[in-house]
């Protein structure tokens, strides 16, 4: 019985134990699980529950303006709206009315335009783990019309709230310096990319905490959080002027028939870009209309293409241009003089190839001034051979090529610049005259800029300015462009090569560019395109550059067009041209509206004989070349003037008449600066001065045989060389 009874207690002992085992199992196991969600699963159900009783709508800041120089709208956002969905809320009121989303989905797909299907997906939304989500945005960007048709609906948990939209006044207009967002306003290209952060502001957050009837706890405050508008962006473009490069750009692609072209615009002094222009373009308020047009494998490809700002990204072989650095080099390292010769018989020869000149008969021999005027490629193959390859290496490097000019846009292209040990002779000459090394064209400008003013690399940029307005509504600014700069050439052989530079304009390869009473500057150049390392037969970008006025350049231009298929492709035929309509229209605005008087580019007029005329006549014909005067005396005739007829003088200027006395020189007038001049210019100026012209040859006048500025007595003949021979 004893026995019996100890038995029964460690069976029943026993029993426990194992209960107890079991139950220490079974809490461990829960202990495991619970720690794992409490620690490793924390954030997710934190944040699935955060989502369950909370009601988030984020509220998108408005996109900062991109402005002219002016303070005109190249870029804004306009009000437009927004939909969100409160699905705790329109859950709540389905459960009340006993609907599902499948009976307010098709009301609400019809309010703004979308198919059934996607509204009703949005209404179904859930979070990662799979519970209900506790919002979710429909579509964004809508008229005021279509908001006011999904608030009419009067369904409870839908938010309709302001909206930006990114829209561009001008349409295409400086496309590709501006740029284009995508559908949340982000930037793409351009500016809007380039400046993404500054413009886009910080976006608001209102947060509404709910009861388990999905209701707003009455003893919480909503939480809200307003958006941070982006800020304005000014650039460095005027808008005129960019209407100026638009209108050429377009000029050019037509005319000759290219695959594109650039135009581009820069103040040397500054470094800004004052306009960039490309065509064909495309519109950013529909930037993906048009890519068809465009050449590439996929629909990505041809957008791209589309959208690519030839200007910064594409690099190309300057061809004649890039002599303007050969010279410069040769002259800061005094190895070249103005009266220095040299002798071109049509090509040179290196090992076994012959690399001929653009003149294949040859130009004979011609002074330095002459081989940058006509082009001469076997002169600045001399040239190169005088500089060597590791100066010419340290010249090129030193003005910027092979290395980012760090103008602000997206996607510069570097270009490539062969180093010394891999430059043979043969790519020593062919260096010298602008092909084998590659350039983009804003590089280019930016060391072209500094032959210009007076040996100072300064960085191109576009952005002026970045500013925004505070509580008060008073304009701050956040920040100015601060360009790199670094000397590379004195003043003197930059100013002696401007002059050279205009030799080109009035009697060399652009005389088609020469506007009587302004001095330009210019070089054009004609290179075979590389595609794929092998140059293409029949295929050239043709390019000007140039600069204005010569003896204090205010304005560079950079002209390229890329494949010329109207019946010519040398650059002095077709962009010469071009470059005529684009400085006028830029000296006729610069000398009008400039706010600046530093910055006007006046026009030299000559004074014309007045001498003998009566004073009212005088004065209308001084008024009509845009003279002032001063008179002296109380006569009615004008009896001498001073200076003679004939000076030449900037508009606006005064000079001095005289309607009493005699002038024992009262037949001397000064012989004008002729150069440059049509045969028809030439003899209609020196008819009205009393002077005989006596032509030899067609074309424009080149050279004269009484220097300018030269007094003669009226009835003395001048002989004027003309000269037609230029096409590099």
């Amino acid at each position: 019985m004893k026995n019996k009874k100890y038995r029964d207690k460690m069976l029943t002992k026993n029993r426990l134990i194992a209960v107890f085992c079991v139950l220490l199992f079974v809490f461990s196991i829960l202990a495991v699980r619970l720690s794992y969600i409490m620690i490793f699963k924390k954030q997710a159900y934190a944040a699935g529950a955060e989502e369950q009783w909370t009601s988030e709508v984020k509220i998108d800041a408005r996109r900062g303006r991109i402005l002219d120089r002016n303070g005109v709208e190249l870029a804004v956002s306009a009000n437009v709206y927004r939909v969100d969905f409160d699905l705790n809320s329109i859950r709540k009121q389905l459960k009340d009315e006993g609907k599902t989303p499948e009976d307010i989905s098709p009301k609400i797909a019809e309010a703004v335009s979308m198919k059934n299907e996607d509204v009703l997906k949005k209404l179904k939304t859930t979070l990662p783990s799979g519970a209900p989500a506790g919002s979710a945005t429909l579509v964004r960007r809508i008229e005021k019309e279509q908001a006011d048709k999904v608030k009419a609906l009067g369904i409870r948990g839908i938010i309709i709230s302001p909206d930006t939209k990114r829209y561009y006044p001008n349409n295409n207009f400086a496309a590709h310096l501006i740029g284009t967002t995508n559908i949340d306003g982000k930037g793409l290209t351009g500016v809007e990319l380039q400046y993404n952060d500054e413009l886009s502001g910080l976006p608001g957050m209102k947060i509404a905490e709910l009861d388990n009837h999905n209701n707003d706890l009455p003893y919480t405050i909503s939480k809200y959080t307003p958006p941070v508008n982006g800020k304005d962006v000014t650039l460095t473009i005027d808008e005129k002027m960019q209407f100026f490069a638009e209108k050429a750009a377009e000029k050019a692609l037509k005319d000759n028939k290219a695959k594109a072209a650039s135009v581009l615009v820069m103040d040397p002094k500054t470094g800004e870009v004052l306009a960039m222009a490309n065509k064909p373009d495309f519109d950013p308020n529909d930037p993906y209309k048009g890519a068809d047009e465009f050449s590439g494998k996929t629909e990505f490809d041809k957008v791209q293409a589309m959208w690519r700002n030839r200007l910064v990204n594409d690099t190309f072989e300057p061809g004649s241009i890039f002599k303007v650095f050969t010279a410069i080099a040769a002259m800061e390292e005094n190895l070249v003089k103005p009266t220095d010769t040299f002798t071109c018989n049509g090509s040179l020869t290196f090992g076994n190839r012959k690399i001929k000149c653009w003149k294949t008969e040859g130009h004979g021999t011609l002074t330095f001034p002459e081989i940058i005027q006509n082009s001469c490629n076997v002169g600045f193959m001399e040239l190169g051979e005088k500089i060597g390859k590791e100066k010419l290496y340290e010249y090129i490097k030193k003005f910027g090529f092979g290395e980012l000019s760090g103008v602000d846009l997206p996607g510069e292209a570097r270009g490539i610049v062969k180093s010394p040990k891999n430059i043979s002779i043969t790519d020593l000459a062919t260096i010298s005259f602008g092909q084998t090394n590659t350039v983009n064209s804003v590089q280019y400008m930016a060391a072209f800029n500094a032959i210009a003013n007076g040996g100072t690399w300064i960085q191109p940029h576009v952005m002026k300015e970045i500013s925004h307005e505070d509580d008060t509504d008073v304009r701050v600014t956040d920040e100015k462009f601060n360009p790199k700069t670094k000397e590379v050439a004195s003043k003197e052989n930059t100013k002696e090569l401007r002059q050279d530079l205009e030799r080109v304009v009035t009697a060399g390869s652009a005389k088609g560019t020469f506007i009587e009473g302004y001095h330009i500057g210019g070089k054009t150049g004609t290179a075979q395109k590389v595609i794929n390392g092998v140059y293409q037969p029949g295929k050239y970008i043709s390019s000007f550059v140039g600069m204005a006025p010569v003896d204090d350049p205010k304005v560079t231009v950079m002209i390229t067009i890329d494949e010329p298929s109207n019946n010519a492709y040398y650059a002095g035929v077709v962009t010469s041209p071009i470059a005529k309509v684009l400085f006028t229209d830029i000296f006729n605005y610069m000398d009008t509206f400039s706010s600046d008087n530093n910055s006007m580019i006046k026009k030299d007029v000559i004074i014309p004989e007045i001498r003998d005329m009566k004073l009212e006549e005088a004065k209308k014909v001084l008024k009509d070349e845009k003279i002032d005067y001063n008179i002296e005396g109380n006569g009615n005739t004008v009896k001498s003037v001073k200076p003679y007829p004939g000076y030449a003088v900037k508009e606006g200027t005064k000079i001095n008449i005289y309607t009493e006395g005699s002038d024992p020189n009262s037949k001397a007038v000064i012989m004008p600066d002729l150069k440059g001049y049509s045969t028809e210019s030439a003899t209609k100026l020196l008819k009205d001065l009393g002077i005989t012209p006596v032509f030899q040859g067609v074309g424009n006048v080149k050279e004269q045989s009484i220097p300018s500025g030269e007094l003669v007595n009226k009835g003395t003949s001048v002989k004027l060389t003309l000269n037609s021979d230029y096409k590099d």
